[in-house]
């Protein structure tokens, strides 16, 4: 416990767990300061927490927070919420998952479909209908493109091994940092990039996103519009951040699937 975010965090969630017996730190949750699995003495909970500054980190906790009522089907339940001056910390039930395993002929690939038409079957709560998906908007070629990003569906909006959860009996989408309003196809769409870093090719990955009812759905114009400002996007990320492989990886992943489907051309189109 020496090693832990110290007694005033202790303290903090005493209230929601009571004594604790351990403390395991997880490697999910990377954008948190503290993701761990706690025992203690009113049972066993998931503990996300992040220094309680302003900005969007804060914001995203209280996000995830507020959504988690209406994504209970396909989440685990958040159980309490405690904040101070300089925490703030969400307490989950424990699910029996581990991060899902997307290389081919993965077992899990069947679960990953069903879990994202279960995520696509969930309705848009008013909570988010202030929050409009805008994080590809700029790297659209134009306005017109970016409108077809736009939609009244629920998305969780960053799909990656991590974040899907597969157990022996169900499986679980986790980390709703982010939920957004947007175009269904969006979720599949980033299966599809995330299947390709992991070994697919583009074609195998997108017959998994086509089992999706949301993907079946799509206008092709928009998927392409999307598979190439995700290109964009990645080489953004990459170019902030080039000690990090794995963007190098998501960028190679992003092309693979652009030039699949034949949007290369669209590709220099400037992102600020």
């Amino acid at each position: 416990m020496a090693d832990g975010p110290g007694p005033g965090f202790h303290a903090l969630i005493h209230p929601h767990t009571g004594d604790m017996t351990g403390i395991r730190p997880t490697e999910r949750g990377n954008m948190s300061d503290l993701t761990a699995l706690i025992e203690c003495e009113k049972g066993a909970f998931f503990v996300k927490a992040m220094r309680n500054r302003p900005g969007g980190r804060r914001d995203s906790v209280l996000r995830e927070k507020r959504i988690n009522t209406f994504v209970q089907p396909v989440s685990p339940v958040l159980r309490w919420h405690a904040e101070n001056e300089e925490w703030i910390a969400l307490g989950f039930d424990v699910v029996d998952g581990r991060p899902s395993n997307f290389k081919p002929c993965s077992p899990d690939l069947l679960s990953i479909v069903e879990l994202l038409n279960r995520i696509g079957e969930l309705d848009l709560p008013d909570v988010a209908r202030d929050w409009p998906e805008t994080r590809w908007n700029r790297f659209a070629s134009s306005a017109s493109e970016a409108e077809l990003f736009q939609g009244d569906a629920l998305l969780h909006a960053d799909i990656n091994p991590s974040n899907l959860l597969v157990g022996d009996r169900d499986a679980w989408a986790v980390d709703w940092a982010w939920p957004t309003r947007g175009a269904a196809f969006i979720d599949p769409a980033q299966l599809v990039v995330q299947l390709v870093a992991a070994g697919h090719c583009a074609e195998a990955a997108e017959s998994w996103a086509a089992e999706c009812k949301a993907w079946a759905d799509a206008d092709p114009k928009a998927i392409d519009a999307f598979a190439a400002a995700s290109v964009r996007m990645w080489r953004a990320m990459a170019d902030r951040r080039p000690a990090e492989p794995w963007l190098t990886a998501m960028v190679a992943a992003a092309q693979a699937w652009a030039n699949h489907r034949a949007v290369t051309r669209r590709l220099s189109v400037s992102t600020g």
